[in-house]
């Protein structure tokens, strides 16, 4: 039996309880939590495979549901109203979502195994090498096609961005696409020869589909920085992957146009 991963389960508790300050909860976000903890109790037991598999497949479906906000009983509330944080950007607004993250705490407590430790060096270095590699090729390309521009700056409200973008949002990710989709996927192709790699390379793609909403440029972008995401948890384990995917998204938003240019 794998321990709990209480460190992150404390970081994530920590981002909900920010986010239950700004919304609340109606009573029909029980039903989701309950369908959660059977998907939770059929993974978990070993006895009945079926049930194993069946619990897999209720969590997917709730997962992609409570990423696009379909499930009632969650209002989540606004934390950055809309705003140009640079006179050339385009409108910034931001919600401090209690939905999601329910993605995020099911991971932890069924799969505790998508963690993948690490020793801390080899975090750290895995983190360097993935940050530098997701930076030149989704901020380059971003500024390539014309997307951003340097524009350094630091708002009063960076702060709330900075707990929300850590605890609600890259956590949570990264929990799901690399440790729990690509993580998943090496164990089943770990007799295939590249294995990992195919494993890293659909699990890249896919996070770039999901962006495909903002535009064909974002979905391109967020598969060139899953690549890194990918290989700093390959080899540096779930927190070398946060700390990596957080890292690009705070130079985005720390020293280029956020979130882009202006039409």
């Amino acid at each position: 039996m794998l321990a709990l991963p209480w460190s992150y389960l404390a970081l994530l508790s920590l981002g909900y309880t920010l986010a239950l300050t700004y919304g609340q909860l109606g009573w029909m976000a029980v039903v989701s939590v309950a369908l959660l903890l059977v998907a939770g109790v059929a993974v978990r037991q070993q006895k009945l495979p079926v049930a194993h598999y069946l619990g897999h497949g209720l969590f997917v479906i709730l997962a992609l549901a409570l990423a696009l906000h379909w499930l009632p009983g969650f209002y989540n509330g606004r934390g950055i109203a809309p705003q140009r944080l640079t006179d050339d950007a385009v409108p910034f607004s931001m919600y401090l979502n209690q939905d999601k993250p329910l993605i995020g705490f099911w991971l932890l407590l069924a799969c505790p195994w998508i963690v993948g430790r690490r020793s801390l060096r080899l975090g750290i270095y895995a983190t360097a090498l993935a940050l530098t590699l997701s930076a030149v090729l989704a901020l380059g390309g971003a500024l390539l096609l014309g997307m951003i521009s340097w524009a350094p700056k630091w708002p009063d409200h960076a702060w709330l961005w900075l707990l929300n973008n850590l605890l609600l949002v890259t956590l949570v990710e990264e929990a799901l696409f690399r440790g729990y989709l690509q993580g998943g996927l090496s164990r089943r192709f770990q007799h295939l020869p590249h294995g990992e790699n195919l494993a890293l390379l659909m699990t890249s793609l896919l996070f770039g589909l999901v962006h495909l909403g903002a535009g064909w440029q974002w979905g391109l972008l967020a598969s060139l920085a899953g690549v890194g995401y990918g290989l700093a948890y390959r080899f540096g384990g779930l927190g070398a992957a946060i700390a990596t995917h957080f890292g690009l998204n705070l130079l985005h938003f720390a020293f280029f146009t956020y979130p882009m240019l202006a039409g």
